[in-house]
């Protein structure tokens, strides 16, 4: 059973296209978490500064 070579390595390229997506999400995801994360951080610090 012969695959035409040209569609498998059409597929191969397709992947990479799913690869840079995935990246973009996951960067997305790492931007909002640093924000909550500096977001928590300043109302911690707001907290220790009522507390004085």
């Amino acid at each position: 059973m012969h695959q035409d070579p040209l569609a498998l390595s059409a597929d191969a390229l397709a992947l990479p296209d799913d690869a840079l997506a995935l990246s973009d999400d996951a960067l997305a995801l790492q931007g909002i978490t640093k924000l909550i994360r500096y977001e928590f951080n300043e109302i911690l610090h707001l907290g220790d500064y009522v507390a004085q």
